[in-house]
């Protein structure tokens, strides 16, 4: 069983975050610590002149909010929101934290692909503890 699981979530349609959910469950049993966490990209400057004053506070209230609720779920879950670029973010944060495993979902994905998504990719990659991938 893992102590410490990390399961990055997307809210992609493409995204199975309720699979992911599940195994970390599965995988931590009910004492692990369990940290859903979402990276939030930055929105370049010419399009968010095009957005509500408030968009980045309000979108990140509610992504909080649907993370609490996911976390809920879970007997020692805790929802998180980051900023960064996803794939870096979510190893810094997991090195940090002294993360033991990483459970993620990947869409499924084309030629430009190959087998993972571009972030799933990076994080089997680059990581140093063990990642469980979900398609």
């Amino acid at each position: 069983m893992y102590k410490n699981i990390l399961v990055p979530i997307s809210f992609d349609n493409d995204r199975d975050a309720a699979g992911a959910i599940s195994v970390a469950r599965t995988l931590g049993g009910d004492t692990a610590k369990v940290t859903l966490l979402h990276v939030m990209e930055q929105i370049p400057v010419y399009a968010i002149s095009y957005m509500p004053q408030d968009y980045l506070v309000e979108s990140r209230q509610a992504i909080q909010a649907e993370l609490d609720d996911m976390a809920a779920t879970l007997p020692n879950g805790s929802g998180l929101v980051v900023d960064g670029h996803s794939g870096r973010t979510i190893l810094d944060w997991a090195k940090a934290n002294g993360v033991d495993c990483i459970v993620m979902a990947s869409h499924r994905p084309g030629m430009q692909d190959l087998l993972l998504g571009s972030t799933a990719a990076q994080v089997v990659r680059h990581a140093t503890c063990a990642v469980h991938i979900l398609r």
